[in-house]
């Protein structure tokens, strides 16, 4: 440090710091001209002794220079890095200048370089100031930027939203790389991981849930992962965010910055094109590659690998294409520590008693199981074994509702309460969770269940009556009140059934709130009422009419019965079984069709 003034009697003391030259970017040095100005004052405290304090300027730059300097030279690097990003790198203009105007604390770097470099050579001439004097601002810039050596790279990083410090660790990376392209790259990637929309975040609903049901130990590359999610998470917006290229492809290169160096035509091109062999559409495969993005930094053979080892556990067909459908769903399906845990819940299921056919059904169909430990499964089995639902009856509940098994004990119990409290003994509410699974994934808590029965009592329906319409039907309980279940009830009251009626209906047969308008009330109505020319109080008395089939019994029987002349009711007709009705009214062995008799 050099003594540049003091004056007699010690009231001032103002020294200069030289430049410092200490890093590299390859084979260039990169020069930091960072002169400081200390000024000491002198004074006395309260105690009468001498007392120092300081203050420092950057250089010799006036404090007090005007905002439009500034701007004005900020506006001059920019048009600087740009025509170098063109002239000498052979960038677009579109390109230059998108870059030029997307790095900011580049830019402020460079111009401030600039300004310690004037500042230096002012005050002292030096060797890395030579060859520069006479030169005008706009080329002092680039002679800064060249002096970086990183080619541009560290600005262009900066404008895909990285702070300059990961741009500058980036670019240090990939120096590797020419600046044309890392840029075709970028482009590249941006296509194949974002392809598609996702308007409605679903990329970070499935990431979300993926990272709720995980419970068992993880290798590196679903580590990586998990730290990518959690980056984008603590951002606004969170994983709702995860398929917004702007906002998580800055985070998906710093978690995996191999990927700027891959190669187009022999490491990604490869890769799309095999994950879309397996049945994963060219638009989906975005999904799956942010999902569990190590996809893409693994060879092409070792994927193949491990995807025949995954067929062969699960019993996929690969010729239907069925994997590309359980990839989407669970791309961490391809992680070697999620491959291995699907045989510790094989041999835990085997223990139970459970068929391995229905397990493997139940991971097709929900492929996060293979990331739950089998301890934590055990806890909902204890809990079916106490409703009588164990060895082969459990085979009943997990291909329908494997999503079960990696429910909290206590929600499971507070469905089993909320039956119990209607009447229900445990063996019958085992036999529902066999029959219709799916109530048992519904929430208590947001009133899901009591919707359904409050609903009931809306068309007259008394709560006394509720168990016998739920051991029925209990799948009313998983149908949607007002989109399911009040379309059908209003279409089944405009052909003139009364409110009271319907309650009625319902009660005697409950399957009745299963039954699509178009595909079963309206056909059979109409039938009922145009061709078999009978009241609509029919199906008032009999409602299991609509559980019949139009064209194999409703119909053949109407038109047998039709072409002899007898009438009887709707209970009478479709009631009895073939022989029955055959010896009823036919007096013969058989039963013969109308087509068959005409």
């Amino acid at each position: 440090m050099e003594l540049l003034h003091t004056s007699c009697n010690f009231e001032t003391l103002t020294l200069i710091s030289p430049p410092l030259q200490s890093c590299k970017f390859g084979s260039n040095p990169l020069l930091f001209f960072s002169p400081r100005r200390v000024t000491l004052f002198s004074g006395y405290n309260h105690s009468g002794r001498v007392a120092v304090s300081a203050s420092s300027q950057h250089g010799g730059s006036n404090p007090s220079s005007s905002n439009s300097s500034q701007t004005n030279h900020a506006s001059l690097a920019q048009e600087s890095i740009a025509g170098f990003l063109r002239l000498e790198i052979g960038l677009s203009e579109v390109d230059s200048d998108f870059i030029s105007s997307n790095c900011p604390k580049y830019s402020r770097m460079i111009v401030d370089g600039v300004k310690d470099l004037e500042e230096w050579n002012s005050w002292k001439g030096s060797k890395e100031s030579e060859g520069i004097e006479g030169l005008g601002f706009k080329e002092k810039v680039i002679y800064m930027v060249k002096q970086k050596g990183d080619g541009g790279k560290v600005a262009f990083l900066e404008s895909l939203g990285l702070s300059l410090s990961s741009a500058m660790y980036l670019a240090h990376y990939v120096s590797s790389e020419s600046l044309p392209v890392l840029l075709h790259k970028v482009k590249y990637l941006k296509e194949i991981f974002f392809s598609g929309s996702d308007e409605n975040g679903l990329v970070g609903k499935y990431a979300r849930r993926m990272m709720l049901y995980l419970s068992i130990p993880i290798d590196e590359d679903v580590q990586q992962t998990l730290s990518f999610f959690e980056k984008i998470e603590a951002r606004r917006g969170g994983l709702d965010m995860l398929g917004s290229v702007d906002a998580s492809f800055r985070f998906l290169i710093e978690s995996f910055p191999r990927l700027l160096l891959l190669s187009e035509e022999n490491d990604m091109k490869p890769m799309v094109e095999f994950l879309e062999s397996i049945g994963i559409p060219k638009g989906c495969s975005g999904k799956v590659l942010l999902l569990y993005p190590p996809i893409m930094l693994s060879k092409t053979d070792e994927i193949k690998r491990r995807v025949t080892a995954a067929l062969e556990k699960v019993q996929v067909s690969v010729v239907n294409k069925d994997y590309g459908k359980i990839l989407q769903k669970y791309p961490w399906l391809l992680s070697p520590s999620i491959q291995e845990n699907y045989s510790h819940i094989v041999s835990f299921f085997n223990s139970e008693s459970v068929l391995k056919m229905d397990i493997d059904h139940g991971i097709r169909r929900w492929p996060l199981l293979l990331g739950c430990s089998a301890s934590n499964m055990e806890m909902m089995v204890k809990e079916f074994d106490k409703l009588g639902v164990r060895d082969k009856r459990m085979g009943k509940v997990i291909p329908k509702m494997p999503q079960l098994l990696l429910c909290k004990p206590q929600d499971f119990l507070k469905v089993v309460c909320f039956l119990e409290d209607l009447g229900f003994q445990k063996e019958i509410v085992g036999q529902i969770l066999c029959r219709c699974p799916e109530i048992f994934g519904c929430s208590i808590d947001n009133n899901t269940l009591q919707k359904k029965l409050r609903f009931l009592t809306r068309f007259g329906v008394s709560s006394t009556h509720f168990p016998r319409i739920i051991k029925k039907y209990p799948e009313f309980l998983i149908y949607d009140a007002d989109k399911t279940l009040l379309p059908r009830l209003k279409y089944v009251m405009e052909t003139g059934i009364s409110e009271r009626e319907l309650a009625f209906m319902i009660r005697k047969f409950s399957p009745l709130l299963g039954y699509s308008i178009d595909k079963v009330l309206r056909p059979k109505l109409e039938f009922l009422l145009n061709s078999m020319e009978k009241p609509v109080r029919e199906v008032i008395e009999y409602p299991r009419y609509f559980s019949y089939s139009l064209e194999k019994r409703i119909k053949p029987r109407f038109w047998v019965l039709k072409g002899r002349n007898i009438e009887c009711t709707l209970q009478e007709m479709l009631g009895k079984n073939d022989e029955e009705f055959a010896a009823d009214f036919l007096g013969l062995g058989e039963l013969r069709t109308h087509h068959e008799t005409s």
